[in-house]
């Protein structure tokens, strides 16, 4: 596991959905040409001045008008304006000890919890109520063979962090008041994990919950990516390989996005940009108990998957290379954009926001 840590590090290397896919469909000036469906002026991704070069894995986006970031150098930013304004709400300190944000959970614009992660006391869990004028950490880890990638929240209250194996299965933190304090859960309901294998926190998106009850963990880095599935809070876990590929420490399951309990996109590959990612797409449709392979997959890497909102069959997958667009449930996809971007997420008011590298984030929206 310490390898694989290391590993990651270094990877800092009412609306519908059908009218925001068409807004995605239309050229923007780095977006590869393709035939839309809508209006030609439906906008693309529109940048946006985060005012810094933090490369955000973290986002959590609440509205058009308020997201927040979490990324590298401790640095965490919130919006309430659609983008034209970010502020610096870091937790004091986190930028001195150049803690690794990885993933943010937000309730709203004042309410959020954060996960910075890492080895050791690196994994690290903060909350803020008052849009992040002020945060308390929540949890440290002490065990140093933990190492935390993701968290989700089913409500306001109750949610889940996941670690890497520890004694041969994936821990589990969960919570009830939202963040505020947490406790370990026992481990005799998680399966046993396979040699190598670990989650990837790569963009917030390797543990996600659907409903009040179900979560998903998504894994790589074994001889087969699986999928790990909880119907009960995390108590209890059944696992199910994976058609995308794996074998080697930087393959596997990246991201995950359920729209119900049954429905599902997995978006992975091999995040090293000297190597191909086919088949880096899955689809389910029982809620994870089999998955099937994208027949049209993106042609790279993806580490961020989201649906759109109010669709029942269009989705957004990125990475380094690009965007990519399904209309179908994940079976095909297309590339509509080539910018870089590690993670997405959509909002109940037919907005979706993205995050990479060198501070990018960005917005589409259909007014």
């Amino acid at each position: 596991m310490r390898a694989k840590g290391k590993m990651r590090r270094l990877m800092s290397p009412a609306l519908c959905g059908a009218a925001l896919a068409a807004a995605l469909a239309a050229p923007a000036a780095h977006a590869a040409p393709v035939e839309g469906h809508g209006p030609a002026r439906l906008p693309a991704w529109t940048s946006t001045d985060t005012g810094t070069d933090a490369r955000f894995r973290g986002l959590a986006a609440v509205s058009s008008r308020t997201a927040w970031l979490a990324g590298s150098l401790g640095t965490v930013l919130r919006t309430t304006d659609g983008g034209r304004h970010w502020r610096d709400v870091s937790p004091p300190g986190a930028a001195q000890e150049e803690l690794e944000f990885r993933d943010i959970e937000a309730f709203d614009a004042r309410r959020a919890v954060a996960l910075a992660i890492g080895e050791g006391e690196a994994s690290r869990v903060f909350r803020t109520d008052d849009g992040g004028a002020t945060w308390t950490e929540s949890f440290r880890n002490t065990d140093a063979h933990a190492f935390y990638d993701c968290l989700t929240f089913f409500d306001s209250r109750h949610g889940l962090a996941m670690s890497d194996p520890v004694d041969g299965r994936f821990r589990i933190l969960s919570t009830a008041d939202g963040g505020r304090s947490w406790k370990v859960l026992p481990g005799a309901g998680m399966p046993q994990a396979q040699a190598g294998e670990a989650g990837f926190a790569a963009s917030g998106q390797c543990l996600v919950s659907s409903g009040p009850r179900d979560v998903w963990l998504a894994t790589g880095g074994a001889a087969t990516a699986r999928v790990l599935h909880s119907r009960d809070r995390g108590l209890t876990w059944t696992a199910t390989e994976s058609p995308v590929p794996a074998g080697v420490p930087a393959g596997g399951v990246f991201g995950l996005a359920f729209r119900d309990r049954t429905h599902g996109i997995a978006v992975g590959g091999d995040y090293r940009a000297d190597q191909p990612s086919p088949r880096a797409s899955a689809t389910t449709s029982d809620g994870g108990r089999s998955w099937r392979p994208s027949p049209a997959a993106p042609t790279a890497y993806r580490s961020g998957v989201a649906w759109l909102p109010h669709s029942r069959s269009a989705a957004l997958a990125v990475g380094p290379t690009g965007t990519d667009l399904t209309t179908d449930g994940g079976r095909t996809w297309r590339t509509v954009d080539t910018g870089s971007y590690d993670t997405v997420d959509c909002t109940a008011d037919g907005a979706c926001w993205a995050a990479g590298e060198q501070g990018r984030a960005a917005r589409a929206v259909v007014r």
